[in-house]
């Protein structure tokens, strides 16, 4: 065999190795994460999600920096080691002759790329798109929808604002009306929420957008009540899960949704830059597509892929992720999260002066949370964590909801938070003695 030739075999072979026991991730994960879970094997969930010795292993593959603690995750994620190296390997490929390696070897990953991902999802493959963020999957549901005008999406003040910009602009351009809700979060009250959109429901109310979890601060939506209270009357609803997906460990059609889009770079630490889109498989020919698509009434999920050129390397790492998630177990790692989530705001949460602005119920909230300090905006309390602890925020200031952002991931060691607990701590005494002057 020549050598053009056992190249060219082992350069195919990479589309599906992600997906096979010669995976980068088996080849430098597996043996060690077996040994851990086979000593935590004995532990039930709780003691699990604490066993520190357990979840130094998931930290040492990520190579986040040093010099800061970063608890915005709930912005983009970092991807770890494996899944870095993954990118590198396809980009070095595509840059050996782009038009070839992209066109004619690249591009053949999608299809198992699609299956991987409907498997997690617990969806058909053929439901599945592969795209750039949830953004991007959103945006092609809001503008492809056939709606007419008069007809009412209603949504919520606290959804994200891509979205909320996407509705305004079909209504200026189609002259849908668009209906929002406001909420005053932390709601711990399923039947509450679930009610706010059956009273905004009118005879010509055609489709209901819910975000699964609140970005600003975390707060978990009853998505399936709210879904199943619409299809009562006919109304088609539409799921951001940018912040559930890869995080909570669930299957989109539990969801009772019709479309749902997600970004897979934030909770599935997938390459930075990509996205999925899943539409109901009978839903899929009316939806047009955003970019591209010669046939509008196409029943091909395919037609949301036509986005020209784009990063072939950063959709195939995606695999790789996927694997390093299901190393872990979904189940695991929300639970993990989850309580690092908990770790922090309960430390917090009765230290004078301080405000926590999302639930504690772990059916109300997952990894995101939100804190403020009496007396000081967002911005100084984001900045003082910053400036003075080297712990990475963000601050938030969107409609009723102002307050610091914390989001730890499974990377995310408990002496970081105990920092960002003392720190809290410092600066709220800090505050509190300044204001007695």
């Amino acid at each position: 065999m020549t050598n053009h030739r056992r190249n060219f075999i082992k350069q195919a072979a990479m589309l599906t190795g992600a997906f096979s026991a010669a995976s980068m991730f088996n080849q430098v994960h597996a043996e060690e994460w077996q040994s851990a879970s086979k000593r935590i094997a004995h532990l039930n969930p709780a003691q699990v999600a604490e066993d520190e010795e357990y979840w130094s292993v998931i930290q040492n593959a990520y190579t986040v920096s040093p010099t800061i603690i970063n608890l915005n995750n709930g912005g983009v994620s970092p991807s770890p080691l494996v899944v870095q190296q993954a990118v590198a390997r396809f980009n070095d490929l595509a840059n050996e002759g782009p038009s070839y390696f992209m066109w004619r070897i690249l591009d053949q990953g999608r299809e198992p790329l699609r299956e991987k991902l409907a498997e997690l999802a617990g969806t058909l493959p053929d439901e599945i798109a592969v795209n750039r963020n949830a953004t991007e999957a959103l945006n092609t549901i809001i503008y492809g929808l056939p709606l007419q005008r008069g007809d009412e999406v209603i949504g919520t003040k606290q959804d994200y604002p891509h979205m909320i910009q996407a509705y305004n602009k079909r209504a200026q351009r189609d002259g849908i009306v668009y209906k929002q809700l406001s909420f005053d979060f932390p709601i711990e009250d399923d039947d509450q929420i679930v009610q706010a959109y059956a009273d905004a429901i009118t005879p010509k109310t055609k489709l209901i957008h819910v975000t699964h979890v609140i970005n600003w601060v975390g707060q978990i939506m009853p998505v399936r009540k709210i879904c199943d209270m619409a299809h009562t009357k006919g109304i088609e609803v539409i799921v951001d899960g940018a912040h559930s997906f890869g995080l909570m460990d669930y299957k989109i059609p539990d969801l009772h949704c019709d479309y749902f889009g997600t970004s897979l770079h934030k909770f599935l630490s997938a390459p930075i830059g990509s996205g999925m889109l899943w539409i109901k498989k009978e839903k899929i020919e009316k939806v047009w597509a955003l970019v591209c698509g010669d046939k509008a009434n196409d029943p091909d999920i395919r037609k949301f892929e036509d986005l020209g050129t784009r990063s072939f390397p950063i959709e195939q790492g995606i695999g790789e992720a996927i694997n390093f998630h299901e190393g872990i177990g979904p189940k695991r790692k929300e639970d993990r999260i989850r309580y690092l989530k908990n770790y922090w705001a309960s430390r917090v949460k009765d230290i004078p002066k301080v405000k926590l602005h999302t639930s504690l119920k772990p059916q109300y909230s997952c990894a995101i949370c939100g804190v403020s300090i009496d007396g000081m905006t967002p911005g100084e309390l984001d900045n003082a964590l910053m400036n003075q602890y080297k712990i990475h925020t963000v601050g938030i200031v969107w409609e009723n909801i102002s307050c610091v952002r914390i989001t730890p991931h499974v990377y995310t060691r408990t002496q970081d938070l105990d920092k960002l607990v003392r720190a809290i701590g410092e600066i709220a005494e800090k505050t509190k003695a300044a204001k007695s002057k």
